[in-house]
């Protein structure tokens, strides 16, 4: 019989052991949600980089070779075999469905797509000007005032209709913020398209001609839902966790989850990421920015380059630079100079000493603007459609937590810094 793997602590002269734990594949854990109990101390982790807050059987990533699998499945074969509704569907039940099965949830997705009438009545609250995330935020949150047929989050039924529901609308949702912002009419969704087409559709058709959607580019955007539909334990995914353990519910969660990848740091690094290849302008200044790169004492920072897990190369970044170069080939964009510069960018990233010694590798984010861009997408809405694509990541991982029976409200700890106790003065008195 194995031996059970413990940890051992010694504090203040007191020796306790906690249980380590092993999961399919990846670094062990200690268990240490006795650690108070035990010694009155709690750990001290800011950004929880050594953390494990859940059990997960979703996604996994292994920072240091530089592979992502959903499920088990590496990342390069589904985006490569797969469409992402059949990515949908292996995060939400655990397993790639069969042509039947396929069929069947594209046919469910196809009858949510429609938003409440009512609710298209919110975008002219907002400024036309206003950011699309702001307006998604809004929206999406407000889903939860239009859909209490299935709202008792403990029972499965509900909780598989309100994923259909989010999953089939976010491309809706996204689409009207777009032709709210550029003053056109909202175009309805077309169930004879799959799902990235009619998004497409209802992003750049007009009442006044018929859209074609290209297939190239259709899966291009295809793609990049799939690179981006979940992450393991990031910020926006800890953020719908951490909302969904005190039993809000799902759309509320969702708009959390949103409001978090709104930041700069996460959803918005492929925004950020083309402001800067359009502030470097040309080739012949990149040795500039990357001498400014380099400077401790210069506020200017490349983007999209380096990862807070990935210690190798990006496996989403590989294929994004595939799903660039078939992008701008189809449109014949070739010469295209933010291409030229971001090429030359990467040259020199991954053979300067400076970006080996710190594995400064090109992320995702670094391909991903100038497709969307190429695409025609503008670059307000580059988060958004992140937000779209990691969606079902989300509703996966919420679903997870709330079946799990380990599962407790989120409560992390603080180490208190601030004034000890102290007594108010009577008024009157010195």
């Amino acid at each position: 019989m194995a031996t059970q793997k413990k940890a051992t602590l010694t504090l203040d002269g007191k020796t306790v052991d906690f249980p380590v734990e092993s999961g399919s594949i990846g670094p062990d854990v200690v268990d240490i949600r006795s650690l108070y109990g035990k010694t009155g101390a709690f750990t001290f982790d800011p950004g929880f980089l050594s953390t494990g807050s859940c059990k997960s059987a979703i996604t996994y990533i292994d920072g240091d070779k530089g592979e992502l699998l959903y499920r088990g499945y590496p990342i390069e074969q589904l985006a490569e075999h797969c469409d992402f509704l059949e990515v949908c569907q292996l995060l939400l039940t655990g397993e790639l469905p069969n042509e039947e099965e396929r069929k069947q949830f594209a046919g469910i997705i196809q009858n949510h797509t429609m938003v409440h009438e009512q609710l298209i009545r919110f975008y002219s609250g907002f400024r036309r000007d206003a950011h699309p995330m702001a307006v998604m935020v809004g929206v999406v949150g407000a889903l939860s005032a239009f859909y209490h047929d299935a709202m008792d989050i403990s029972d499965q039924q509900h909780r598989d209709i309100s994923a259909y529901r989010l999953i089939a609308k976010m491309p809706t949702i996204v689409a009207m913020a777009y032709k709210y912002g550029i003053g056109q009419p909202f175009m309805y969704p077309r169930n004879d398209l799959d799902y990235t087409s009619n998004f497409m559709h209802m992003m750049f058709a007009t009442p006044c001609e018929t859209y074609k959607p290209n297939p190239v580019l259709t899966r291009a955007l295809d793609r990049i839902l799939i690179l981006h539909a979940d992450h393991e334990q990031n910020a926006s995914t800890s953020t719908v966790r951490l909302a969904g353990s005190s039993g809000a519910n799902p759309f509320a969660c969702i708009s959390a989850g949103i409001a978090c990848l709104w930041g700069p740091a996460h959803g918005g690094a492929n925004e950020a990421c083309l402001k800067m290849l359009q502030e470097i302008g040309d080739v012949s200044r990149v040795g500039e920015y990357i001498k400014r790169a380099k400077d401790k004492n210069d506020t200017f920072k490349l983007m999209g380059f380096g990862h807070r897990v990935y210690k190798n190369f990006d496996p989403r970044a590989k294929l994004m630079r595939e799903t660039c170069r078939d992008v701008l080939n189809e449109l014949g964009l070739n010469d295209d100079p933010l291409f030229k510069l971001a090429l030359a960018l990467e040259k020199i990233a991954l053979e300067d000493d400076y970006f080996i010694e710190k594995k400064l590798y090109p992320n995702v984010d670094f391909y991903s603007g100038i497709v969307q861009h190429a695409l025609g997408i503008p670059t307000q809405l580059f988060t958004g459609i992140f937000a779209l694509a990691r969606t079902v990541g989300w509703i996966a991982q919420w679903n997870e937590m709330i079946s799990d029976p380990e599962q407790k409200i989120g409560r992390p700890r603080q180490l208190y810094v601030g004034a000890p106790r102290r007594d108010v003065a009577p008024k009157g008195k010195a």
